[in-house]
């Protein structure tokens, strides 16, 4: 199965390891510096140019998407 997450990024369901909204997530310190590292070794993407509210963390890479995490689980049929 795959799941648009922002314009036009597609990625494979099994590929994603997690569905986090920014907001939330980011007050945790520990969260802040994983995406901080991660976009210091350019792994960070962004799918869209609207105001991100929501990461999707897969193996490799991290998502930044327009969408929210809502939006994102019922496109996955959660």
């Amino acid at each position: 199965m795959y799941i648009n997450i922002g314009d036009d990024t597609v990625l494979r369901a099994e590929e994603i390891s997690g569905i986090f909204d920014l907001d939330t997530a980011t007050v945790c310190k520990a969260t802040r510096d994983m995406l901080a590292k991660a976009q210091k070794e350019n792994r960070v993407i962004s799918t869209g140019y609207e105001l991100p509210k929501s990461f999707i963390a897969c193996k490799d890479k991290i998502y930044i998407s327009p969408l929210n995490t809502s939006t994102l689980l019922k496109r996955l049929g959660g």
